[in-house]
């Protein structure tokens, strides 16, 4: 009885070299702790993204709900003079399907 082995063998394994660019040597004393490389990664933004940080700052400071305006809606609607106008609903709503690429 044969088996038949179909596909592609493994990738072979590739060493990255050795960490920190030292090598320990065998047999050599292993009491002292490792010390880890410098990072050498940096970030640095840019003026755009500097400027996004300072406005999610501010949004984040900002209420969520403008109380003054619920309370002005409200008592507009419990006085019936709140009126809704309908071009002005249609026009909004094309404008934000416009702003999210629509």
């Amino acid at each position: 009885m044969s088996h038949k082995i179909e596909g592609t063998p493994p990738p072979a394994v590739h060493s990255t070299g050795p960490v920190g660019g030292r090598v320990a040597v065998a047999g050599g004393d292993r009491s002292s702790p490792v010390e880890a490389s410098r990072p050498v990664d940096s970030l640095r933004l840019t003026g755009e993204a500097a400027s996004l940080q300072a406005l999610q700052r501010e949004l984040a400071a900002a209420p969520a709900v403008d109380q003054a305006r619920v309370a002005e809606v409200k008592q507009a609607l419990e006085s019936g003079s709140y009126r809704i106008d309908p071009a002005k609903i249609a026009e909004r709503m094309l404008d934000l399907d416009e702003q999210l690429g629509g």
